[in-house]
């Protein structure tokens, strides 16, 4: 199954485990294809800096292991469908590009659309409930811990 997961997929999995972090768990494992384009990773690293106070090192050390499992696509298309944020038209365009199935988002202007050009929109929960799938993963940098901030 080819798939993109939105960057507060990522950022959620990285601060807090729970239902995001056994996605990208079943990224790494190989069961799903994840696709993430630059802009995404730019926006997690943002994210991760800006709202969390992330350190520069922890955020390369984050953004690596992601690119470990996720395939990289420039997505070639614009696509201008979000109104409310324009940000969440970048990840439909990776999905375009990566010719994902599905597109897993906690993003509520994202799941309003439910599909979008045959792409199916789902939750992280909804999307490992139709997987069936459970487990323990580790993305977060050696020796971090969410309470610290990653610094």
């Amino acid at each position: 199954m080819r798939a993109v997961a939105d960057t507060n997929v990522y950022v959620s999995a990285l601060n807090f485990g729970g239902a995001p972090e056994e996605i990208l768990q079943l990224g790494r494992a190989g069961a799903v294809q994840l696709f993430i384009s630059p802009m995404m990773l730019k926006e997690i690293e943002g994210v991760l800096h800006r709202k969390f106070r992330w350190s520069a090192r922890h955020i390369g050390e984050a953004t690596a292991a992601i690119q470990e499992f996720a395939h990289l696509v420039h997505p070639k298309e614009t696509v201008q469908v979000v109104t409310e944020d324009e940000s969440d038209d970048r990840i439909l365009e990776c999905a375009l590009e990566a010719r994902a199935g599905v597109v897993i988002t906690g993003d509520r202007h994202l799941q309003h659309l439910k599909t979008f050009r045959g792409i199916s929109i789902v939750s992280p929960r909804e999307f490992l409930e139709v997987r069936g799938a459970r487990g323990p993963h580790e993305l977060r940098p050696p020796g971090f811990r969410p309470s610290e901030g990653g610094r």
